[in-house]
Protein backbone atom coordinates (compact mmCIF):
# COMPACT_ATOMS: atom_id res chain seq x y z
CA UNK A 1 0.00 0.00 0.00
CA UNK A 2 1.36 3.40 -0.98
CA UNK A 3 1.04 6.23 1.52
CA UNK A 4 2.21 9.84 1.63
CA UNK A 5 4.03 11.83 4.29
CA UNK A 6 4.44 15.62 4.28
CA UNK A 7 6.72 17.73 6.42
CA UNK A 8 7.19 21.50 6.59
CA UNK A 9 10.43 23.48 6.81
CA UNK A 10 11.16 27.16 7.10
CA UNK A 11 13.86 29.37 5.67
CA UNK A 12 14.40 33.03 4.96
CA UNK A 13 15.97 34.24 1.74
CA UNK A 14 16.16 37.33 -0.44
CA UNK A 15 15.79 37.73 -4.17
CA UNK A 16 15.31 40.28 -6.89
CA UNK A 17 13.04 39.45 -9.79
CA UNK A 18 14.97 40.80 -12.72
CA UNK A 19 16.37 39.57 -16.00
CA UNK A 20 19.17 41.10 -18.05
CA UNK A 21 17.14 40.21 -21.15
CA UNK A 22 14.75 43.08 -20.27
CA UNK A 23 15.32 46.79 -19.89
CA UNK A 24 14.78 48.30 -16.45
CA UNK A 25 11.37 49.52 -17.63
CA UNK A 26 10.40 46.06 -18.88
CA UNK A 27 11.54 44.52 -15.59
CA UNK A 28 9.38 47.00 -13.68
CA UNK A 29 6.43 46.27 -15.98
CA UNK A 30 6.76 42.49 -15.53
CA UNK A 31 7.93 42.19 -11.91
CA UNK A 32 6.69 45.44 -10.38
CA UNK A 33 8.06 46.27 -6.93
CA UNK A 34 9.76 42.83 -6.84
CA UNK A 35 12.29 44.21 -9.33
CA UNK A 36 13.59 46.74 -6.78
CA UNK A 37 17.36 46.82 -7.30
CA UNK A 38 17.92 46.23 -3.58
CA UNK A 39 15.86 43.04 -3.61
CA UNK A 40 13.48 41.87 -0.92
CA UNK A 41 13.06 38.85 1.30
CA UNK A 42 10.58 36.18 2.27
CA UNK A 43 10.09 33.78 5.13
CA UNK A 44 9.42 30.71 3.01
CA UNK A 45 7.58 27.62 4.19
CA UNK A 46 8.59 24.57 2.20
CA UNK A 47 6.40 21.48 2.38
CA UNK A 48 7.93 18.25 1.12
CA UNK A 49 5.71 15.25 0.38
CA UNK A 50 7.22 11.81 0.00
CA UNK A 51 5.45 8.61 -0.89
CA UNK A 52 6.03 4.90 -0.81
CA UNK A 53 4.94 1.69 0.78
CA UNK A 54 4.37 1.67 4.52
CA UNK A 55 7.14 -0.34 6.13
CA UNK A 56 5.55 -3.31 7.93
CA UNK A 57 8.03 -3.10 10.84
CA UNK A 58 8.06 0.65 11.45
CA UNK A 59 4.61 1.60 10.15
CA UNK A 60 6.18 4.57 8.33
CA UNK A 61 6.75 5.66 4.75
CA UNK A 62 10.21 6.84 5.78
CA UNK A 63 12.06 7.91 8.88
CA UNK A 64 11.45 11.64 9.33
CA UNK A 65 15.00 12.04 10.69
CA UNK A 66 16.34 10.88 7.31
CA UNK A 67 14.06 13.33 5.49
CA UNK A 68 14.99 16.18 7.85
CA UNK A 69 18.67 15.48 7.31
CA UNK A 70 18.34 15.54 3.54
CA UNK A 71 16.22 18.69 3.45
CA UNK A 72 18.61 20.46 5.80
CA UNK A 73 21.67 19.47 3.74
CA UNK A 74 20.22 20.03 0.27
CA UNK A 75 17.89 22.97 0.85
CA UNK A 76 17.97 24.78 4.20
CA UNK A 77 21.74 24.99 4.58
CA UNK A 78 22.03 26.13 0.98
CA UNK A 79 19.30 28.78 0.81
CA UNK A 80 18.58 30.00 4.36
CA UNK A 81 19.61 33.65 4.83
CA UNK A 82 20.99 33.79 1.29
CA UNK A 83 20.38 35.96 -1.75
CA UNK A 84 18.92 33.53 -4.28
CA UNK A 85 20.21 35.65 -7.17
CA UNK A 86 23.77 34.71 -6.14
CA UNK A 87 23.18 30.94 -6.13
CA UNK A 88 24.58 29.15 -9.22
CA UNK A 89 21.17 27.51 -9.79
CA UNK A 90 19.81 30.94 -10.69
CA UNK A 91 22.76 32.18 -12.71
CA UNK A 92 20.71 31.97 -15.91
CA UNK A 93 17.19 31.96 -14.38
CA UNK A 94 15.08 34.49 -12.55
CA UNK A 95 14.79 33.28 -8.93
CA UNK A 96 11.01 33.36 -8.85
CA UNK A 97 9.37 31.20 -6.25
CA UNK A 98 8.16 28.97 -9.09
CA UNK A 99 11.78 28.35 -10.11
CA UNK A 100 12.84 27.92 -6.48
CA UNK A 101 10.12 25.32 -6.00
CA UNK A 102 11.23 23.34 -9.06
CA UNK A 103 14.88 23.47 -7.97
CA UNK A 104 14.06 22.32 -4.44
CA UNK A 105 12.12 19.41 -5.92
CA UNK A 106 15.04 18.54 -8.21
CA UNK A 107 17.60 18.72 -5.37
CA UNK A 108 15.52 16.52 -3.09
CA UNK A 109 14.54 14.01 -5.78
CA UNK A 110 18.25 13.53 -6.51
CA UNK A 111 19.34 13.53 -2.85
CA UNK A 112 16.71 11.47 -1.02
CA UNK A 113 16.50 7.73 -1.62
CA UNK A 114 14.41 6.53 1.35
CA UNK A 115 11.07 7.28 -0.39
CA UNK A 116 9.88 8.96 -3.56
CA UNK A 117 9.81 12.75 -3.47
CA UNK A 118 6.32 13.31 -4.78
CA UNK A 119 5.76 17.02 -4.39
CA UNK A 120 7.29 20.22 -3.11
CA UNK A 121 5.14 23.18 -2.14
CA UNK A 122 6.70 26.56 -1.39
CA UNK A 123 4.67 29.19 0.44
CA UNK A 124 6.10 32.61 -0.31
CA UNK A 125 3.48 34.63 1.56
CA UNK A 126 0.19 33.82 3.22
CA UNK A 127 -1.41 34.54 -0.18
CA UNK A 128 1.11 32.94 -2.59
CA UNK A 129 2.20 29.35 -2.84
CA UNK A 130 3.62 27.22 -5.62
CA UNK A 131 3.95 23.48 -6.01
CA UNK A 132 5.85 21.14 -8.25
CA UNK A 133 4.83 18.88 -9.77
CA UNK A 134 1.43 20.51 -9.66
CA UNK A 135 -1.57 18.42 -8.68
CA UNK A 136 0.42 15.18 -8.56
CA UNK A 137 -1.40 14.05 -5.41
CA UNK A 138 -4.78 14.77 -6.90
CA UNK A 139 -3.86 12.70 -9.95
CA UNK A 140 -2.77 9.88 -7.64
CA UNK A 141 -6.24 9.78 -6.12
CA UNK A 142 -5.55 11.51 -2.83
Amino acid sequence: MRAYFSRRYRLSAAHRLHTDAFTEEQNRDVYGKCSNRHGHGHNYVIEVTVGGPVNAETGMVCDLVDLDSCVRKEVVDRFDHMNLNLDPLFQDRVPTTENLCMEVYRLLAAGFDKADVVRVRVEETSNNSFEYPANVLLAAGR
